[in-house]
């Protein structure tokens, strides 16, 4: 029995032995639990991770890499060549952007007081906008036929290339020549849609780009501007600095009741109003052929679906001929205007279509000096010191479109308003 009670007691004496050395380390690891960890530690660790690292990055470089099956894009595949450039702006350019939906924010106990008087609408601060935009209707390219031959106007082909042998017998190709199909818009920085306004359509001449002739040469947008006028202007290229005066699809029936149907759109979303679009879409024209412009718009006013809707005819030194569908359209429209000013190059023509109207018994003057009223058919011969090439920005006085308008917003049966001051005042002659 004394041996069984010594060997029990020292087996209790094992247990107590063991249980402290367990509960010993225990204790201390949960005060460490309380401390910063050791900064030998971390670095040990540290140390122990890079090593990792690098031993799997040996393993995958000797593998299937991320480059392998990620390869970084290459130069082609992230910016297009010069062929597959589109400089043109697209209708999408001008789309609102559409904001993120951010639920309503809370309604507070209170409300604060506004410090600025509330109005219905206000027009954000802009400048004046000029631009170019493509457009499907718009003169160029043509695969139709030439009325005047009713052939194909693309009348010549040498391999895959197609061109067209104008009157003089020169052949421009297509790829070349007949290829653009953008249109130079510009908007006014005053110019207002709510308000009566006017669209100006301007057919460019020959040998002409809208923006080192139309634009900075002529100065047609900063001939609008200047007028004060609420008016905005379509500028379509027609054959890119040829010795060409095809009309392309103005030729066609309807063609310029489409061009202004998809312009209607266009000037929209230029001038940040989409719903502006029913207003565009109505407003008057003015029609302004300079040279070579004269067979687009002597088929505009013939053939274009929407002559009721034109308010007024210019024609600078531009009657080179189809004075039928002038006079018709002078005849048939006595609530618009017609001015044709001319130089001695198209004083012939000019003289015969005075005399046309004046049997048909319209009533012709023939000077600028008088109100621009509905009805009004007036002539201008410009002296010899004017020059053809200058005559868009010096004709019976400088700046003529700019005269136009300014006596256009002065009649107010012609439902245009001018909505700002003129550069210079009245036009200098």
């Amino acid at each position: 029995m004394r041996a069984d009670r010594t060997s029990s007691g020292a087996r209790g004496h094992a247990l107590r032995v063991g249980l402290i050395s367990a509960l010993v380390p225990l204790s201390l690891t949960l005060v460490q639990c309380g401390k910063a960890p050791n900064p030998a530690a971390l670095a040990a660790n540290s140390q122990a991770n890079v090593q990792v690292v690098a031993k799997t990055n040996q393993q995958v470089a000797s593998g299937d890499t991320f480059e392998d099956r990620f390869p970084a894009p290459q130069f082609g595949e992230r910016f297009p060549s010069a062929s597959e450039s589109f400089l043109q702006r697209q209708m999408s350019d001008f789309s609102p952007k559409r904001a993120l939906q951010q639920p309503p924010p809370e309604q507070a106990p209170y409300k604060v007081a506004s410090l600025e008087p509330q109005v219905p609408y206000k027009r954000s601060p802009r400048d004046d906008l000029t631009t170019l935009v493509s457009m499907k209707s718009s003169a160029f390219p043509y695969f139709g036929n030439n009325p005047a031959s009713d052939a194909p106007f693309l009348n010549v082909a040498k391999g895959d290339r197609r061109g067209h042998r104008s009157y003089s017998g020169r052949v421009f190709w297509q790829d070349e020549t007949y290829n653009d199909s953008r249109v130079l818009m510009h908007v006014p920085e005053h110019f207002d849609v709510r308000k009566p306004g006017v669209i100006v359509v301007f057919f460019h001449g020959n040998g002409a780009t809208l923006e080192r002739d139309v634009r900075d040469r002529q100065l047609v947008p900063k001939q609008i501007t200047d007028s004060g006028a609420n008016a905005v202007l379509l500028a379509p290229q027609m054959a890119v600095d040829a010795a060409d005066s095809s009309a392309g699809k103005f030729w066609q029936p309807g063609g310029f009741k489409r061009f202004m149907a998809e312009s209607a759109d266009h000037l929209a979303r230029v001038t940040g109003d989409p719903n502006g679009a029913r207003a565009f879409a109505n407003m008057p024209i003015v029609i302004v052929g300079y040279s070579g412009g004269f067979l687009p718009t002597a088929w505009s006013l013939e053939v274009g679906g929407i002559s009721d809707r034109v308010r007024g005819v210019v024609l600078l030194d531009a009657v080179y001929g189809e004075m039928d569908k002038f006079a018709s359209w002078i005849e048939n429209h006595r609530s618009g205007f017609f001015v044709s000013a001319y130089t001695r190059h198209t004083a012939r023509r000019d003289r015969e279509l005075m005399s046309m109207l004046r049997q048909k018994g319209i009533s012709v003057a023939e000077d600028m000096d008088g109100p621009l009223r509905p009805g009004s058919v007036v002539f201008v011969e410009t002296g010899d010191g004017i020059t053809h090439r200058d005559y868009v920005t010096r004709a019976w006085t400088r700046d003529p479109l700019k005269d136009v308008l300014v006596k256009m917003s002065a009649t107010p049966a012609l439902a245009l308003t001018r909505v700002a001051a003129t550069s210079s005042g009245a036009s200098s002659r």
